[in-house]
């Protein structure tokens, strides 16, 4: 039987006290976004936030608790950004919408900062009898939102990459499931000659944790040959976009070419403010193993489809406690 865990993909809205104080303490401007050098104020602001963040996942019942990313001021590109072998650039803008990030330019191989790790300890230590799960950047995404100035070579580019990601949780506390988010697969689609690398590259990640690794897309369904070499790279668990338009060609590729053992779907929609009801999300879920109907994973993750640092945090924690209750019903019922 299928085991049905509520989850998330991290990037959570900094709630408004935290807009309003980390203003005060921090400003605006590009030269005051996170560089890993904050004061002892907003610090503790973070952690005061991260605090409540984890209080709602609780609240919320999802079965993963992640720390929330609200450090993450250049959100996805944030494990470089920090980097001292890394310079920022301007602010350009963050995929197809109206959020922008500091664009890194690497310039030396990159070492771990011990960041993500230190983020993820305060996490554990607030949440000691949850289950813990770690968020990162896949390294076909944090390639894609940075420029290689230190090897000048597109495929080892990624594996320096992933030895990076690989490095941020040497020191890590224990967790069970590592969420690998990775929109660039479905935005920029790798060539063949680095489709062929996914398999490495995951791995590389994959053997810095014992946790659960799933790879995570979104902004719409994957082109075919990205979903086959992603099949066959053969993680753990693979995440795909159910709320996008084009969710028929993810089911087509599904059918076609199969997935992995475990399964993510993005269910409820991280940009919109649109709640959609425990009800609504349960009959998506049915509706894609309708169209599978062979499909056996050993663990299924409902989730939002995308960060959901977008929407409004009252909005956001009604859509997690939707995401719980949908998969409870799942639970109870099957699929």
């Amino acid at each position: 039987m299928t085991e049905t865990i509520a989850t998330t993909p991290g990037l959570f809205p900094l709630p408004d006290w935290a807009k309003t104080r980390l203003g005060r303490l921090k400003g605006h401007q590009k030269h005051d976004l996170i560089d890993g050098s904050e004061s002892a104020e907003v610090l503790e602001t973070y952690e005061q936030a991260r605090g409540e963040v984890i209080d709602a996942q609780r609240d919320a019942g999802v079965d993963r608790i992640v720390e929330g990313q609200l450090r993450w001021d250049d959100m996805l590109a944030h494990p470089l950004t920090i980097n001292p072998a890394v310079e920022t650039g301007g602010i350009v803008r963050y995929y197809d919408n109206n959020n922008f990030y500091r664009h890194p330019t690497v310039t030396e191989v990159p070492e771990p900062t011990g960041d993500i790790a230190a983020d993820l300890t305060r996490a554990a230590q607030l949440a000691p009898t949850q289950s813990l799960q770690a968020v990162l950047p896949g390294p076909i995404t944090l390639a894609d939102l940075s420029t290689d100035a230190c090897v000048n070579d597109t495929v080892e580019f990624h594996h320096v990459l992933a030895e990076l990601l690989a490095g941020e949780l040497a020191d890590a506390p224990h967790i069970e499931t590592l969420y690998l988010l990775e929109p660039s697969l479905v935005t920029t689609p790798p060539e063949e000659d680095l489709c062929v690398e996914l398999a490495e590259l995951y791995a590389t990640v994959a053997a810095a944790t014992d946790a659960e690794v799933v790879v995570h897309s979104y902004f719409g369904a994957l082109a075919e040959q990205t979903h086959v070499y992603l099949v066959d790279a053969d993680v753990a668990g693979m995440g795909v976009d159910i709320v996008a338009d084009d969710r028929e060609q993810t089911i087509y590729n599904a059918g076609e070419y199969g997935m992995a053992d475990v399964m993510a779907l993005g269910i409820t929609d991280g940009q919109n403010t649109l709640v959609e009801s425990a009800g609504t999300l349960v009959e998506r879920v049915a509706w894609v193993f309708d169209q599978l109907p062979t499909a056996d994973p050993t663990r299924l993750y409902p989730s939002t489809n995308t960060e959901p640092f977008y929407l409004p945090v009252s909005k956001h924690r009604q859509k997690l406690a939707a995401v719980a209750e949908a998969a409870a019903e799942v639970t109870e019922v099957g699929i």
